[in-house]
């Protein structure tokens, strides 16, 4: 199975996008992250969700964890706030890495090496080319997550051991 086949269509949002919407959408779809587009829809970043789930965390308990068992549920409830005003662009590492991005023609198992190298919960599927005025651009054709990933191999793991 090919890259080409295994991409979905994905949330994506854009740096400048509001942090809470994002917060909200990583919640409320359960995805493992987003993948952060620039204005041309090209990918840049992958904001995991772990990422944002940290942007809701104050430093003082990040650098302290025995802190959070002293914070009282009335405060927790305020850590949502955090994001307010924030934009997903906020919310990135200050070193981002950029996306993984496989070839539409790359193989499945090509797919499971890039993700395990970079250890992203996702792999944006593009193709790479120049568009009509010449200039090269990369076109999202979808985004390949983890799960759905070890679905697919455990599928054809499971088809090849009964055959």
């Amino acid at each position: 199975m090919r890259a080409r086949d295994l991409a979905v269509e994905y949330e994506t949002v854009s740096v400048d996008s509001d942090a809470e919407d994002a917060a909200r959408l990583l919640a409320e779809h359960r995805l493992p992250g987003l993948l952060v587009v620039d204005e041309l829809g090209e990918p840049k970043a992958v904001l995991p969700a772990s990422q944002m789930v940290k942007a809701l965390v104050p430093a003082y308990v990040v650098e302290d964890p025995a802190l959070a068992a002293v914070v009282d549920e009335k405060h927790a409830d305020r850590l949502c706030r955090a994001l307010a005003g924030r934009s997903v662009g906020d919310c990135l590492p200050q070193e981002a890495d950029p996306p993984p991005i496989a070839a539409p023609d790359d193989t499945a198992l090509e797919v499971a090496a890039l993700m395990a190298r970079v250890r992203s919960p996702l792999v944006a599927v593009a193709e790479r080319g120049k568009d009509a005025r010449g200039k090269t651009g990369t076109r999202l054709l979808g985004v390949i997550t983890a799960s759905h990933l070890l679905h697919e191999l455990l599928g054809a793991a499971g088809t090849s051991r009964s055959g």
